[in-house]
């Protein structure tokens, strides 16, 4: 055993002794395999927690050439260990943890005047561990034209995460036996307003879920945009999807779906794309908008507003698609308005209800 590999059981022999894994140091460990991914190294390692109970399967890695330090990518799912199967479990694994932590840079990101553009990040809603591959490319095919390629070498019946390219766009759907960490599908499905009981439901009762993921490359972020509805499309028609949480709420598979009927006229799909929140109270109408970021742009707010709740959410709507389609840029200090007579005044300034410097309209 060289010391990389003394180093990495000693890691993963800490990771699993904590609280929240086995509580206690494994009755067995020994590493199962190894294998590179993403030009970094990983181990396979299988476990027991008592000396009597059933082999389980677990990842540590990635290690840069033969250096001890490790990019934090440790992780079980408590699986039984299949020597067939380890590897592929082992790559859903790492690439489930590397998604999430993208969604999760992507909303600590710098809010200054550049965000993440062409990158989407998603949740499938499912109300149990179950990624029905097949199902998913035929219904991308018969919906959306668009191929996923099989791989020969593992079962389909076994495959809990793919990786494809379309049109030079990166497309990753990997199933996570666990729901949403931290209850945020559950917080953040209150904010449908026009589905709320529901959203919040279907929430409470997912079990597992699919991170779903488009990076646009050098493709202009509204393509990545589309192709990200049509993926998540998909998955929504597969077996046990209860909805898909994004943008800051939790859409139900019918709604979402419908809404991204509007492609198959080439319009933009703009209610799957960017969410407007609105919020009443006795000061007025706010409303606020969460996806725009996703294409290089800063989101919206309006702050108590007199103005009915129909009218502040249309504003919204209409400003939103205006950035998007038209690519305009909203600065601060300067005025919007959809008439000659309107002039709506802009300022740029630290998010009321959302992170980081949103443009406020004042309507």
């Amino acid at each position: 055993m060289n010391e990389q590999q003394k180093a990495a059981t000693e890691v993963m022999e800490e990771w699993l002794s904590h609280p929240d894994e086995l509580g206690k140091k494994p009755a067995k460990l020994e590493i199962a395999g190894e294998f590179d991914l993403h030009d970094l190294h990983y181990y396979i390692f299988k476990f027991k927690k008592s000396k009597m109970g059933s082999w389980k399967v677990a990842v540590c890695g990635g290690y840069d050439g033969e250096g001890l330090g490790h990019c934090g990518h440790i992780y079980s799912e408590m699986e039984n260990y299949d020597p067939a199967t380890a590897e592929e479990k082992c790559v859903a694994m790492v690439e489930a943890i590397r998604l999430y932590w993208m969604e999760r840079a992507k909303e600590e990101e710098n809010q200054g005047t550049e965000h993440m553009s062409g990158s989407f990040v998603g949740f499938v809603l499912l109300s149990a561990p179950e990624f029905d591959v097949e199902n998913f490319r035929a219904v991308l095919k018969e919906d959306w034209e668009i191929e996923c390629p099989k791989e020969p070498e593992h079962p389909e019946n076994k495959q809990d995460a793919i990786v494809f390219e379309v049109n030079n766009m990166t497309v990753t759907v990997g199933l996570m036996d666990m729901p949403v960490p931290d209850g945020e599908a559950e917080y953040w499905a209150n904010s449908n307003f026009m589905t709320r009981e529901k959203s919040v439901a279907a929430a409470k009762n997912h079990k597992a879920h699919l991170l779903v993921a488009v990076l646009g490359g050098d493709s202009a972020p509204l393509e990545a945009g589309k192709l990200f509805v049509k993926i998540v499309c998909a998955c929504l028609k597969g077996p046990g999807a209860l909805g898909i949480y994004d943008c800051g709420t939790v859409w139900l598979p019918e709604h979402f779906i419908q809404m991204a009927m509007v492609m198959k006229e080439g319009a933009l799909p703009l209610g799957n794309l960017v969410f407007v929140g609105l919020y009443q109270d006795e000061k007025g109408v706010s409303s606020w908008t969460n996806g725009l970021n996703s294409f290089g742009k800063d989101e919206l707010e309006v702050i108590e507003s007199s103005q009915p709740a129909s009218e502040v959410y249309d504003l919204m709507l209409g400003i939103s698609a205006y950035v998007l389609e038209e690519g305009a840029v909203l600065r601060d200090g300067e005025t919007i308005g959809f008439s000659p007579e309107q002039k709506l005044f802009l300022t740029r300034s630290e998010g009321v209800y959302g992170e980081g410097q949103t443009i406020k309209i004042r309507f």
